[in-house]
């Protein structure tokens, strides 16, 4: 008979202490010496919970994160969509009144061209009666008188006015109240009451 290698004792060896030690472990546990379930858990894998499971299918928590993320979307849209509103009707507004402005501001235009064309024609008007004063002033009383009663009052007495400005700056006495005199007595009298009206 053949003598047994050294390797192969080691094995047969390794072999009964490995069926030795899984016996007494199942007899020490089934006698309640030790708890291999509860042993050999720790070095299984648990399943991962269904809550916080990273697979392709999301867990609850991250379906209800994505929910209150959804609705934070939401509300924010709607806060977005009524801030849109508000500014559109601002916008509407600036724009009434800006149109209300450019009208106003084309009236006051047209008002002020109105008003440079009246301040030209006055400037006219006066300077015109300055020139008639000085003429009707340099011509013989009575020549005066005929041609001013073919004139409307409101001119004659700018005239006789003129005329008395112009005479006292010369520091010399007005002739006017002689050239009333001279004028038809009913249209003198008109023209002295307009003159104290006017």
């Amino acid at each position: 008979m053949n003598a047994i290698s050294d390797n192969s004792k080691a094995v047969y060896l390794t072999i009964l202490i490995i069926f030795i030690t899984a016996f007494g472990g199942f007899w020490l546990d089934s006698i309640g010496a030790i708890d291999l379930t509860n042993i050999t858990s720790k070095f299984k894998d648990e399943p991962k919970s269904v809550l916080y499971a990273t697979d392709d299918e999301p867990s609850l928590i991250e379906r209800e994160e994505f929910e209150k993320e959804k609705l934070k979307l939401q509300e924010r849209i709607e806060e977005l969509d009524k801030k849109e509103s508000i500014i559109f009707e601002k916008e509407k507004e600036l724009q009434a009144q800006s149109e209300r402005n450019e009208e106003k501001r084309k009236g006051l235009e047209l008002e002020k061209k109105k008003f440079e064309n009246k301040r030209n024609e006055n400037a006219g008007y006066q300077k015109n009666v300055k020139v008639l004063a000085k003429k009707i002033g340099n011509m013989p009383p009575l020549d005066s008188v005929k041609i001013m009663i073919n004139w409307e009052d409101s001119l004659i007495i700018d005239v006789l006015r003129e005329m008395d400005r112009a005479a006292e700056e010369a520091g010399k006495p007005s002739i006017t109240s002689y050239l009333i005199t001279l004028m038809p007595k009913e249209r003198a009298s008109r023209i002295m009451y307009l003159m104290t009206q006017i």
